[in-house]
C-alpha cells in the first residue's frame, strides 16, 4: 500500500545520514557539528519533482559557497495538492528514492496513456460513456510528469474515506477504465498501469485526488477533493471552519517550480521550503526587486473557535509546462490551513479558491523527539499530540549573496540528500501569537543568516521589503559611475545598521517604513562620506542604543551573540506572554547578531499594530488582496465586524430605527428639489414632475482643443519620420484609407464612452469608412473590449487588415497600463481574464502587418518604459505640459487640474483643501483595526465608510442626535448631496459623490445598505445610488431616467444613460468597484472623491495615482489663480491641512442660507469649493438658446476656428457657432465667452460643475474636485509638504522592479521623455509582465502616447487619424499649375471652323490656320510677348505684371491623383515595384554601359553620349554582332498598326530631380511597354541610377554639366535625327523603304503628371456648353496622336495645359497651330534644319517654335487633351546660384542681375555662372536700359533676328527668320524700337537690315562671342552708318576669360 511509518528508523538511513553529517562537519567552517537525528526527523518530504526541472536548474546555477551547500534542485510541479501527504507517512524523512518496475516490454509508456495505450486524460474522455461496476466511484489521479491532465481511475468505493476522511480500507481496488481491464490490488501495479511514473512510493492517499462528477451537458468534470483525512475536512459552519487548532501552514509548490515554466527554480525543498524564487538569469536577486521578490511566510493565525486565513495572497503561483493556461477552476474555498508563499516575479495563474491543498506537509509544534541540542529557551510547550513540522527557513547568506538556500550535495543517483540543520538556528513561533498579542510580526530581512520557523509559522511574516538597501555592493560599475559613487564608498554593515536605526526612529506613528525612502537614505549617506568611519564591534551596540533612544521608545535594540534566531525567539516569546508585557510595545525592535564568526548580522522585527499590517497587506497585489477579501466574506469571518455595525454610535438598533421611521413617514417621501428636507410629499406625486430641459446640455458640440491638435500633429510627425527612416518599415506612399479599432479594458461603460466620442467627432465619416446615416450606428463596432470575445472581434480584424493592404490601420489600445500580465502567465484572476492584451497587442500578426501601426494611450505608461521595452523612446509623444498659471489668461479660461495641481494645492493655504485626509474617520479605523486583527483592513475600511455614510443620512432627516458621531468630512458631503438640487436656481442638478471600493463583493453590500437606509428615510426621489462596476452597465431606477431625459428634451422613450456623463446633474452617489480604475470620465457635476479606502497597499506610483486621477478634470483658471493667492487667516498652516473632529465648522459645512451675500475674506467659496456652487447658465432665460454655449461631454475637448481647416467634418458645425478668434492670448483651451442675457451673471455669482469641459459662461465657474484620502495615501500625495517622499518616487508599477539597489532620486520636474529614460534605464520588467520576454528589436510601427488622466487623450487620437488620413489624400493629391489661360481673352477670328467633335485635325484646315507667334502659356507671363497682327489694342497687362514680378508664386491647384498619373521615386506599389525598384537579386552591375558616337554639323565635332541599359531593356536597341557595340535604338515603322504599341521613344530631360522628379511612368503607360530614356548630366549619372535602377540613362557629355535645358533638347534631337538615318540605312537593307521608319520622338518633361481629355458626349452638353473632363493615360494620349492622319507631314504635335476655367468651356477648336512645350511629339525628319539652341537656359521652346513656324512647318495643337504639371519645388533649372568666382571675396549681398555684366576688363566682382546664363537673366531684368524706347510699346517691336531672347514682359519683340525662303509677318509700315543681333550666322546680311525702319533714337544691341567676331560683325553688317557706337558702350558677362564671357555692344540710332 506504500504506507510508512513515523519514527522507524532504517539502519541503511541511519548510516548514510550519520556519514553525511561528520563529511559536513569537516568542510564546514564553523565548529558546531549538525544533529544527525535533527536531520533524520526535521527533514521536510522532498516532493515529487520534475526531474527534467531538476537536473535544468542544477546546470543553471552557480554554486554557492557557506558550508558545501549548493543550489536546491527545482520543483515544476504545477498543482498544489502535488505537497499532500498523508498523515501517517514519515513526513519527518527524506524520501527513498523510489525504483519503479520497468514496463513490459512493448507496451505504451506515454504519459496519460495506459500500458494498453489507451487515453485516460479527463479532457479527451470526458464526453465518452464510461461504465462504471457497482460500488466503484470515478476518480481522478495526477501524475507528476503531466500535472495539467486529469486520469480517470474506477476505484472500489470501500477503499475511499467518507466525507468525515474516515472509513477508508486499507489497500486498494480499482480498474483501468481505458482498456478496461479490472482487478489491480495494489496501488504500485495500478500506478505502473497507468504510467503515473512516480519519484516516490506511491500512495492512493497522495495521488487520488478528485472525484469525478457530471456537469449539466452530461461531461464528466472535476469535482470535489477526496478528503483522505478529518484534519483535511472542507465543510464549514456559517460561524467558521472547523478543524485541529494546531493550524498548520502549508507551501506551495507553485513557488518552487520555474517562474511560469520559462526557467526551473534554483531552490528546493531539501531542507528549507523554498525562500522564492529569484529569476533564474540572475540567481539570487542578483539585482532583483526585492520589495515583491521573496517568498514570504505569509502569517497565519488560529485558535480553536476561529480558523482564519493568513492575510496573504490565495492566489498560489503555477509554473510547469502548463505555462498557467487552461487550468481548471472551481469555486470551492480555500483551506486555511495554508499559507501560501508569494512569487511575485513568477508567471502565474491564481486559481479560484478550490485548488487549494487540503493538507499541508507542515504541522504546528516541536520534533517528537528532543534532541539536547535544541535551545530549550526556544521552545514553547506543546501538546504531546503535535505532529513534526518541517522548517521554513526564509534566508541563509554566504559570502556571495543575500539569498542563498541549503541544497542537497549531488543529484547523481536522484537520491535527496538529507542536510543537518546548526543548532542556534531555529525558531519556534509561539501558537497563538496573533491572538494573544493583536499583531503579526513581521520580520524585515536585513544583513545576514536568519534561522529556521518551527511551529505556528502563520503566525510572522517574513518581509524582504529593505533588504535590497543593503546591497549596495551589488551595483555595477556602470551603476556606480552614474550615481557618481566609488567602489570604496560602499556601507559597511555597521553603518548600515546604524543608517536603518535613524531611519525607523524618525518615522512617525503612522507612517510605514519605504524601500525607496532608506534607498535614498543609503545613496546620500555614501555620497556624504567617502571615507567609510569603522566602527569597532564594541561601539555597535552602544551606537544603536543610542540611535534608538530618539525614538521615545518605539525602537528598541536587542544584541544577540550566537545567531539571530536567539534575538527573534526572544522578542516573540515575550511578545506571546499576553497582555501584560505589552504595555509599551515598541514599533521596532532591531536584532543585532554580533557573531565572531559571521561578523555583524541584522533584522528588524516590526511589531507595531499599524506598521506590521500594513507592511503583510503591502505585500499583496492587488489580485490577492482582493481574493483575501472575498474569503473573508464568503467563510463568515466578517461576522464579528457586521455585529459591531448593526447597532448605531448612539448604541441603538440600527435597523429598528429605520423601520419605525419609515412607519412614521406612512409612505411619504422628501421631495427632490423643492424645499427642505423636512418637506415631504405623497409618493406618487414628484414622478410626474419634470423638470425644465438644460440648453447646455441641448447644445453641446463636440470639439478639438489647440493642445490636442497639438498632439496629433506630433503623432503624426512620428510617424512621418518612422516612413522617413529608409528601415522600409512603413511606406504611406501606398496608403489611400486609415481604418482603426481602438482596444479597451474590460468595461461596457468605457466602450460606450469611447463609442460615443468616435460618434461625436465626426471621424468615421471623415475617414469614408461610414457614410452618416450609419456611422451613429456602428462606431460601437470600432470600440472592442479586452475580455473573452476579443478573440474573434481581433481576428475578423486582422482578416481586414490582411485583405486591404492600401488601407492603413491604426489598433489604439487605449489605458494600456491596464492588465499588462504576459499570455503565458495570464489567468482568471478575481473574475477576470489576464494576459489578453498581450495576447492581442503582441501577437506574430499584428507584429508583422506592414499597413498596421499600433498606438498605445496611456496616463500611466511607466509599466510599458521598463528596460525591455517594445516602444522606441522616439515614438512616445508627450502631452505638452500645463504651465497655465505662468501665463496671464482670460479668467473663463478652462485649465487641466491634475495630480501635480492637488499635490501644489496644500499651498494654497485655504481654510478647505481640496485634497484632505479625514483623520476623525482614520482614528475610528485605528481603533477598529487593533480590536480585529484578523480582518483585512479594506474590509474594516468598508464596514466604517458605509457606516459613516447611513449614519449621516440619518442624522440629516431621522436622528439629529447621530451628527457628532459622523465625521465632519462625511457630513457636509451628504448634507450636499441632499440640498443642492433644492437650492435657488438649481432647478433640481445636484452634485455627484464618487466613493472607490475596489473590492466587487464590497461595493454591493455598500450599493445594497445606502440604498436601504435612503428608502427607508423617504430619501429615494432625492439622489441615486449607483454601482459602477466595468462588468455592468449603469442601471437607474425610472425616475432619475425621466429627469436626465427631460434636461436633454429628448424625446425618445427608449432613451437610458450609458455613460457617467450622461449622468451629468443628477445627484448620485457612484460606488466605483474594480480593481483599477479604468479610465471613465465623469460628469461636471462630480463633485466629491471619496478615496479613504485607498491606503497602504496601494503603495505603486501607478496604483497609487490611478486612483487621484479620478478627480482630475478642467477647472476655470481664475478659481486656481484666486485660490494660490487667497489666504486662510483663521488658520495656521499646521492646522490647514488636518481638519480634527472639533474644527468642523472650518470645513465644508454648507450654510443654512446659501447666500452669496454673506460672503467673508476666508470664506468657502472664495477657495473655489464652495458647496452650494450655483451655474449662472441654470439662470438664463430660456431665448438665450439662441446663442448656444459650446459645451463638450468629454475630455476631447476644443477646436478653435484658427484650425477649423483641420477637421473638415466640423466647417458645418462651427459656421453656426461664433468661436474666439485665434490670435487671441494663446492657451492649452481657448475659449468662446457666449453672451448671458440675463442681468444676474455677475461676479457673484457662485462656480459651476455643470458640465465636462466645455466653454462656460463668463460667470459660471468649474472648480476642482474634492479629494478626500486615506492617511497613507495622503502622506505620499502630499509629497514635499510631507516629511515622507511623494509619489512619484514608488515603484512606478507592481509589474515591474527596480534594476539597481540604488539610484539616482526622481524628481517632480522629470517628466515626459525624462521621466521615460529614468524608467528604461532603472526598471526591469517581471517575468509575468508582457514585455519580459520582449525581443531585442524594438517595434518599429508602435507609438505610445502617454498624457495625464482626463486630459483629452481619446479626441487627440481620434482628431491624429482624422489628419493622418488627410495626409495620406495629400499624399495622392499633387498642386498642379492652375493659371487662366490667356488665350480665352483673344477672339480667334479665322476662317476656318473645324467641328468640335472632330478626333483628329485634317492638313489642309490646319495649314490654313494662322500660327499664333505670341507664347500664352502662363509659365511665359515673365517673358516678352511677340509682336503679331493681332496684338491686343492696349498693354493693359503690363503694369500689373510688373507688380506680380515680385511675388513670382503661380497659382497651384490641388488634385487627386488617378490610376494613370506619373509618379515620383517615393511612390511603391504592389504593381509596379519591379518597374522601378531594383530587385535584390538584380543589382546596378546588370545594367550595360555603352558608348554611342555621332557626328554633330551643328557642333562641329564628334560627340560620345552614354547609355546605361538594363538588362531587360536591351530588346529596345540594336547591337553588332558580338553584342557588345550599340548600332542603334529600333524604330517602329509608320504603317505598323497593333494595339498595344507606342511607337514613339519618350526622352525627358532632367536634372536636380532624381527623387522628385515623375519618371515612373508604369501606370501613366496603364502598364503597356514603353521605351522611356532619362536624359541626365554626367555628375548626376550615379543619383539617378541609384533612384531609378531600371530606366534607361542617356549621359551627356561632361561639358554640359553646367548647360542648361537648351543643351539637353539639342542632344536629344541630334541624337534622334541620326539615329534616324542609321535605322532607315538598317531597315532599308531588309527591304523597307526609307520614309517608312517612324521618324517621332517625344520630349516630355519631368513635372508632367496628368493627361485629361473632354468626357465623349452623346450629343447632349451640358446648358452651360460645358462638358466634363476626365482622367486618360499618357499611353492614350499618344496612341491618339500617332494614330493622326498624314502624321509624317506635321513637324510637331503636343496638347493644351490644363487650368481650372478650362472645365467649363469647350474649345471653340479642337486643334490649332501655337507654340507647343513641355510634352511635344517632334518630327526628327521634317526638323532636321532647325535645332535647339544649346546655350540656352530659359525660352528654348518659344525660340525653337518660332524657327520651326518660319521654316514653313506645321505645328498642331490637340485642344481636347489636356497636360497636367505639377509644381515641384525643388531642381529643373531653378537651383543655378550666382556666386563670385573667388571665395575670398566674402560678400554677404546677394547679386543683382545688373552686376551680371561689366565693361571689359574691368575691376569688377567676377562671376562664377556660365555666361549664357548671365546674359538671359540680365535682358530679362534690365532690357529697359537697352531698349528705353520699346518699354510698353506695342506698337513699335524690338526686332530680333533669328532667334528669341525673353527681354522682360514690358518689350515687345518682332521675331524675323533671315532664311531665304522663310515666312515672315508682314513688317511693311512697322517702325521698330530697337535691333537685337544675337550671335548672328552669315545668312544676316547688311541688305537684310536695310529692309527695316527705326524710330529715332532707337537702340541696338549687338551680342557676340568674343571681342574680335564683336567688330568684324559691326563691320561686315556696315551698321556704323547707320548707328553711333561709343567705346563706353561695349560690354561683356562678368565672368572670367577662360569661362568664355559673351560681349555685347550698344548703339544708338542716328
Amino acid at each position: 500500500m506504500g504506507n510508512s511509518y513515523a519514527g522507524q528508523l532504517k539502519s541503511a538511513r541511519f548510516e548514510e545520514a550519520l556519514h553525511n553529517s561528520i563529511e559536513a562537519s569537516l568542510r564546514s567552517s564553523g565548529g558546531d557539528p549538525q544533529p544527525i537525528f535533527t536531520q533524520l526527523y526535521l527533514e521536510p518530504e522532498a516532493y515529487p519533482g520534475n526531474m527534467e526541472a531538476d537536473v535544468k536548474s542544477k546546470a543553471d546555477m552557480p554554486l554557492q559557497g557557506e558550508e558545501g551547500h549548493d543550489p536546491l534542485n527545482g520543483h515544476a510541479s504545477n498543482d498544489p495538492e502535488e505537497l499532500e501527504d498523508d498523515d501517517d507517512s514519515d513526513s519527518s524523512s527524506p524520501p527513498l528514492p523510489y525504483l519503479q518496475t520497468p514496463a513490459p516490454d512493448g507496451s505504451c509508456t506515454l504519459d496519460g496513456f495506459c500500458q494498453a495505450g489507451k487515453d485516460l486524460r479527463l479532457v479527451t474522455i470526458a464526453a465518452e460513456p464510461i461504465e462504471v461496476p457497482a460500488g466503484f466511484e470515478l476518480v481522478g489521479a495526477k501524475s507528476p510528469s503531466i500535472p495539467e491532465h486529469i486520469l480517470v481511475c474506477a476505484v472500489d468505493r470501500r477503499f475511499l474515506p467518507d466525507e468525515n476522511g474516515k472509513n477508508a480500507l486499507l489497500g486498494f481496488s480499482g480498474n483501468c477504465v481505458g482498456c478496461g481491464e479490472k482487478g489491480f490490488r495494489y496501488f504500485t501495479e495500478f500506478s505502473n498501469h497507468i504510467n503515473l511514473k512516480l519519484s516516490t512510493q506511491p500512495k492512493k492517499q497522495k495521488h487520488l485526488k478528485y472525484y469525478l462528477v457530471k456537469n449539466s451537458q452530461g461531461a464528466l468534470c472535476k469535482g470535489p477533493l477526496i478528503c483522505w483525512k478529518d484534519s483535511k475536512t472542507r465543510q464549514f459552519s456559517s460561524s467558521a471552519l472547523t478543524s485541529k487548532p494546531s493550524s498548520s501552514s502549508s507551501l506551495s509548490s507553485k513557488e518552487n517550480g520555474g517562474a511560469s515554466g520559462h526557467s526551473s527554480s534554483p531552490f528546493s525543498l531539501s531542507d528549507s521550503p523554498p525562500t522564492r524564487m529569484a529569476q533564474a538569469s540572475s540567481v539570487f536577486f542578483g539585482s532583483q526587486d526585492l520589495g515583491r521578490d521573496c517568498s514570504f511566510l505569509k502569517p497565519l493565525a488560529s485558535t480553536p473557535s476561529h480558523k482564519t486565513l493568513p492575510i496573504v495572497p490565495t492566489a498560489l503561483r503555477v509554473n510547469g509546462p502548463t505555462n498557467g493556461l487552461g487550468v481548471d477552476v472551481h469555486t470551492s474555498l480555500l483551506s486555511p490551513s495554508q499559507v501560501s508563499l508569494v512569487p511575485q516575479a513568477q508567471g502565474y495563474r491564481t486559481p479560484d479558491l478550490g485548488d487549494s491543498p487540503v493538507s499541508s506537509p507542515m504541522n504546528s509544534g516541536p520534533p517528537k523527539k528532543r534532541h539536547r541540542s535544541w535551545h530549550p529557551s526556544a521552545l514553547v510547550p506543546v501538546p504531546p499530540t503535535a505532529v513534526p513540522v518541517p522548517a521554513i527557513r526564509p534566508i541563509v547568506n554566504s559570502p556571495g549573496s543575500v539569498l542563498a538556500v541549503s541544497s542537497p550535495q549531488s543529484l547523481a543517483a536522484g537520491v535527496i540528500q538529507p542536510q543537518p540543520v546548526t543548532a542556534g538556528e531555529t525558531v519556534i513561533v509561539p501558537e497563538n501569537l496573533l491572538n494573544s498579542s493583536g499583531v503579526r510580526p513581521v520580520i524585515l530581512i536585513g544583513h545576514g543568516t536568519l534561522p529556521y520557523f518551527y511551529g505556528s509559522v502563520g503566525n510572522i511574516v517574513v518581509s524582504p521589503l529593505l533588504v535590497s538597501c543593503y546591497k549596495s555592493s551589488q551595483l555595477t560599475e556602470s551603476n556606480l559611475e552614474t550615481l557618481g559613487l566609488h567602489s570604496n564608498q560602499m556601507l559597511s554593515v555597521e553603518m548600515m545598521i546604524l543608517l536603518t536605526l535613524q531611519y525607523l526612529a524618525r518615522l512617525a506613528s503612522n507612517q510605514i517604513p519605504l524601500r525607496e525612502e532608506l534607498e535614498q537614505i543609503v545613496l546620500k549617506a555614501m555620497l556624504g562620506c567617502p571615507g567609510n568611519p569603522a566602527i569597532s564591534p564594541s561601539q555597535l551596540p552602544w551606537l544603536a542604543r543610542l540611535e534608538a533612544s530618539v525614538s521615545g521608545g518605539s525602537v528598541q535594540v536587542v544584541v544577540t551573540h550566537n545567531s539571530l534566531g536567539e534575538g527573534i525567539s526572544e522578542s516573540l516569546h515575550s511578545l506571546s506572554e499576553g497582555p501584560q508585557h505589552q504595555q509599551h510595545l515598541p514599533t521596532y525592535v532591531v536584532i543585532i547578531c554580533a557573531s565572531k564568526i559571521n561578523g555583524n548580522e541584522f533584522c528588524v522585527l516590526v511589531l507595531g499594530k499599524y506598521q506590521a499590517r500594513a507592511l503583510a497587506e503591502g505585500m499583496l497585489t492587488t489580485n490577492e488582496f482582493l481574493k483575501e477579501i472575498s474569503y473573508e466574506l464568503i467563510t463568515g469571518k466578517v461576522t464579528v465586524l457586521a455585529s459591531h455595525f448593526k447597532t448605531t454610535s448612539l448604541g441603538d438598533n440600527l435597523d429598528k430605527q429605520l423601520v419605525r421611521y419609515q412607519r412614521r413617514r406612512k409612505g411619504q417621501v422628501i421631495q427632490p428639489y423643492q424645499g427642505d428636507v423636512t418637506e415631504n410629499t405623497n409618493s406618487q406625486e414628484p414622478a410626474s414632475m419634470s423638470p425644465p430641459p438644460d440648453s447646455e446640455l441641448l447644445n453641446r458640440i463636440f470639439q478639438i482643443y489647440p493642445a490636442q491638435l497639438t498632439v496629433a500633429r506630433s503623432l503624426l510627425s512620428q510617424v512621418c519620420s518612422i516612413a522617413d527612416s529608409g528601415t522600409q518599415n512603413l511606406d504611406l506612399g501606398r496608403f489611400c484609407k486609415v481604418d482603426f479599432l481602438v482596444l479597451v479594458p474590460p468595461s461596457h461603460i468605457l466602450v460606450h464612452q469611447t463609442a460615443q466620442r468616435i460618434r461625436q467627432s465626426g471621424v468615421l465619416v471623415d475617414l469614408g469608412n461610414e457614410d452618416t446615416s450609419t456611422a451613429h450606428q456602428k462606431s460601437e463596432k470600432y470600440v472592442v473590449r479586452l475580455d473573452a470575445d476579443v478573440h474573434t472581434k481581433m481576428e475578423a480584424f486582422m482578416k481586414k487588415v490582411k485583405q486591404n493592404p492600401y488601407t492603413l490601420f491604426v489598433l489604439i489600445h487605449d489605458n494600456s497600463h491596464v492588465d499588462l500580465t504576459s499570455a503565458l502567465s495570464g489567468s482568471v484572476c478575481h473574475g477576470e481574464l489576464q494576459g489578453l492584451a498581450d495576447r492581442v497587442v503582441n501577437c506574430q500578426e499584428v507584429l508583422d502587418a506592414m499597413n498596421l501601426l499600433v498606438l498605445q494611450v496611456s496616463c500611466f505608461p511607466y509599466t510599458l518604459q521598463t528596460h525591455q521595452s517594445r516602444i522606441s523612446i522616439h515614438n512616445e509623444i508627450h502631452w505638452p505640459s500645463n504651465n497655465h498659471l505662468q501665463r496671464e489668461q482670460p479668467h473663463n479660461e478652462l485649465v487641466y487640474f491634475g495630480l501635480r495641481d492637488y499635490s501644489c494645492s496644500l499651498q494654497w493655504g485655504v481654510a478647505s483643501p481640496i485634497l484632505r485626509c479625514d483623520d476623525a474617520f482614520e482614528k475610528m479605523v485605528h481603533t477598529l483595526l487593533e480590536r480585529h486583527p484578523h480582518l483585512h483592513s479594506m474590509v474594516i475600511r468598508s464596514y466604517l465608510l458605509i457606516q459613516q455614510y447611513t449614519e449621516a443620512m440619518m442624522a440629516l432627516t431621522s436622528s439629529p442626535s447621530l451628527r457628532d458621531h459622523i465625521t465632519p468630512e462625511t457630513l457636509a458631503m451628504v448634507e450636499d448631496l441632499i440640498n443642492a438640487p433644492s437650492r435657488e436656481g438649481s432647478q433640481g442638478r445636484g452634485h455627484m459623490l464618487l466613493v472607490r471600493v475596489p473590492s466587487l463583493q464590497l461595493a454591493m453590500l455598500a450599493r445594497e445598505r445606502l440604498e436601504d437606509v435612503r428608502d427607508k428615510l423617504g430619501l429615494q426621489l432625492c439622489f441615486a445610488v449607483m454601482l459602477g462596476s466595468p462588468a455592468s452597465e449603469l442601471s437607474l431606477s425610472r425616475n432619475f431616467i425621466n429627469i436626465l431625459r427631460a434636461w436633454r428634451g429628448c424625446e425618445n422613450e427608449e432613451w437610458v444613460p450609458h455613460t457617467y456623463e450622461d449622468l451629468e446633474g443628477l445627484p448620485c452617489i457612484i460606488i466605483l468597484t474594480g480593481k483599477d480604475p479604468l479610465g471613465e470620465t465623469f460628469p461636471r457635476s462630480l463633485k466629491y472623491t471619496d478615496l479613504r479606502l485607498i491606503d497602504s497597499s496601494y503603495l505603486t506610483r501607478t496604483a497609487l495615482e490611478q486612483e487621484v486621477g479620478l478627480a482630475c478634470t478642467y477647472v476655470s483658471v481664475d478659481v486656481v489663480q484666486e485660490s494660490k493667492t487667497s489666504t486662510a487667516p483663521r488658520e495656521s498652516d499646521g492646522e490647514k491641512t488636518t481638519p480634527t473632529l472639533n474644527d468642523g465648522e472650518e470645513l465644508e459645512r454648507p450654510q443654512s442660507n446659501g447666500s452669496a451675500a454673506t460672503r467673508t475674506s476666508g470664506s468657502l467659496v472664495e477657495n473655489g469649493v464652495s458647496s452650494s456652487d450655483l451655474a449662472d447658465s441654470f439662470q438664463k432665460p430660456s431665448t438665450s438658446t439662441s446663442q448656444p454655449e459650446c459645451l463638450v461631454t468629454s475630455d476631447v475637448a476644443t477646436l478653435t476656428e484658427g484650425f477649423k481647416q483641420e477637421c473638415d467634418s466640423l466647417g458645418s458645425q462651427l459656421s453656426s457657432n461664433p468661436l474666439k478668434a485665434p490670435n487671441a492670448p494663446r492657451s492649452n483651451y481657448s475659449s468662446s465667452s457666449s453672451s448671458s442675457p440675463s442681468p444676474s451673471s455677475s461676479s457673484t455669482q457662485r462656480p459651476s460643475q455643470s458640465t465636462q469641459f466645455g466653454r462656460v459662461s463668463k460667470s459660471s465657474r468649474v472648480s476642482p474636485r474634492t479629494v478626500i484620502l486615506s492617511r497613507a495615501a495622503y502622506n505620499l500625495l502630499s509629497g514635499e509638504s510631507g516629511s515622507q517622499l511623494s509619489s512619484f518616487s514608488l515603484l512606478p508599477h507592481a509589474d515591474v522592479s527596480w534594476s539597481s539597489p540604488l539610484r539616482p532620486l526622481i524628481t517632480q520636474n522629470l517628466q515626459g521623455a525624462d521621466q521615460s529614460l529614468y524608467y528604461r534605464q532603472w526598471t526591469v520588467a517581471r517575468q509575468h509582465h508582457a514585455d519580459y520576454e520582449a525581443p531585442p528589436v524594438l517595434h518599429p510601427r508602435r507609438l505610445l502616447l502617454s498624457g495625464p488622466p482626463q486630459v483629452g487623450k481619446t479626441g487627440a487620437y481620434l482628431q491624429f487619424l482624422r489628419i493622418l488620413f488627410r495626409m495620406l489624400i495629400r499624399l495622392l493629391e499633387v498642386d498642379v499649375y492652375d493659371d487662366d489661360d490667356e488665350e480665352d481673352e483673344e477672339e480667334e477670328t479665322t476662317d476656318v471652323t473645324t467641328p468640335a467633335n472632330t478626333q483628329w485635325p485634317d492638313i489642309e484646315d490646319i495649314r490654313k490656320l494662322p500660327f499664333d507667334l505670341n507664347p500664352r502659356d502662363p509659365k511665359f507671363r515673365k517673358a516678352s510677348p511677340v509682336y503679331s497682327d493681332k496684338m491686343p489694342k492696349l498693354f493693359k497687362e503690363f503694369k500689373k505684371e510688373g507688380d506680380n514680378q515680385t511675388q513670382g508664386k503661380r497659382v497651384t491647384k490641388s488634385i487627386r491623383l488617378s490610376r494613370f498619373a506619373a509618379h515620383n521615386a517615393f511612390h511603391h506599389c504592389e504593381q509596379c515595384h519591379l518597374y522601378s525598384e531594383a530587385v535584390p537579386t538584380t543589382q546596378l552591375s546588370e545594367c550595360s554601359l555603352h558608348a554611342f558616337s555621332f557626328c554633330s554639323s551643328m557642333l562641329g565635332e564628334e560627340v560620345q553620349l552614354q547609355f546605361f541599359i538594363p538588362k531587360a531593356k536591351e530588346q529596345h536597341f540594336v547591337f553588332n554582332h558580338q553584342g557588345s557595340h550599340l548600332e542603334s535604338l529600333r524604330l517602329p515603322l509608320v504603317s505598323t498598326k497593333a494595339h498595344d504599341l507606342l511607337k514613339s521613344p519618350i526622352f525627358t530631360p532632367t536634372t536636380g530631380r532624381q527623387e522628385h522628379g515623375l519618371l515612373n511612368l508604369f501606370h501613366a503607360m496603364e502598364g503597356a511597354t514603353h521605351l522611356h530614356i532619362l536624359v541626365v548630366k554626367q555628375f548626376e549619372m550615379p543619383h539617378y541610377r541609384k533612384y531609378w535602377p531600371n530606366h534607361i540613362l542617356l549621359v551627356l557629355p561632361a561639358m554640359f554639366n553646367s548647360a542648361g535645358v537648351g543643351a539637353a533638347r539639342f542632344m536629344i534631337k541630334e541624337l534622334s535625327y541620326h539615329n534616324l538615318e542609321l535605322e532607315r540605312n538598317r531597315q532599308e537593307e531588309q527591304g523597307v523603304k526609307r520614309q517608312d521608319v517612324w521618324p517621332f520622338i517625344v520630349m516630355m518633361d519631368d513635372s508632367c503628371v496628368l493627361w485629361n481629355t473632354y468626357q465623349p458626349t452623346d450629343g447632349s452638353e451640358k446648358s452651360n456648353g460645358s462638358s466634363a473632363i476626365i482622367n486618360v493615360s499618357l499611353k492614350a494620349v499618344l496612341q491618339h496622336l500617332e494614330s493622326t492622319p498624314k502624321i509624317p507631314l506635321y513637324a510637331m504635335c503636343g496638347v493644351r495645359k490644363w487650368s481650372s476655367s478650362l472645365a467649363h468651356k469647350t474649345p471653340r477648336n479642337p486643334f490649332s497651330r501655337c507654340h507647343l512645350h513641355d510634352f511635344v511629339l517632334l518630327n526628327v525628319d521634317l526638323t532636321q534644319n532647325v535645332q535647339y539652341d544649346l546655350n540656352r537656359y530659359d525660352c528654348e521652346e518659344v525660340d525653337f517654335n518660332l524657327r520651326v513656324n518660319s521654316s514653313g512647318l506645321l505645328l498642331c495643337r490637340f485642344n481636347n487633351f489636356f497636360l497636367m504639371k505639377k509644381h515641384i519645388p525643388v531642381g529643373g533649372n531653378k537651383d543655378f546660384v550666382v556666386k563670385p568666382k573667388l571665395v575670398e571675396i566674402e560678400n554677404k549681398a546677394p547679386i543683382s542681375p545688373p552686376q551680371y555684366v561689366c565693361a571689359p576688363d574691368s575691376e569688377q566682382t567676377l562671376l562664377d555662372a556660365p555666361a549664357q546664363f548671365l546674359l538671359e537673366n540680365f535682358l530679362q531684368s534690365c532690357s529697359h536700359r537697352l531698349f528705353p524706347k520699346a518699354v510698353q510699346n506695342r506698337n513699335n517691336p524690338v526686332l530680333s533676328i533669328d532667334s528669341y531672347l525673353s527681354l522682360s514682359p514690358e518689350i515687345s519683340v518682332c521675331y524675323i527668320n533671315s532664311r531665304p525662303h522663310s515666312t515672315n509677318l508682314n513688317h511693311q509700315g512697322l517702325v521698330f524700337s530697337g535691333l537685337l543681333l544675337y550671335l548672328c550666322d552669315s545668312f544676316v546680311v547688311s541688305g537684310l537690315l536695310k529692309n527695316f525702319r527705326f524710330l529715332k533714337g532707337a537702340t541696338l544691341c549687338v551680342i557676340c562671342q568674343d571681342r574680335s567676331s564683336l567688330r568684324q560683325t559691326i563691320v561686315r553688317l556696315e551698321l556704323e552708318d547707320e548707328w553711333q557706337f561709343r567705346l563706353r558702350d561695349e560690354f561683356q558677362t562678368a565672368n572670367c576669360s577662360e569661362d568664355r564671357p559673351l560681349y555685347f555692344l550698344t548703339g544708338r540710332h542716328v
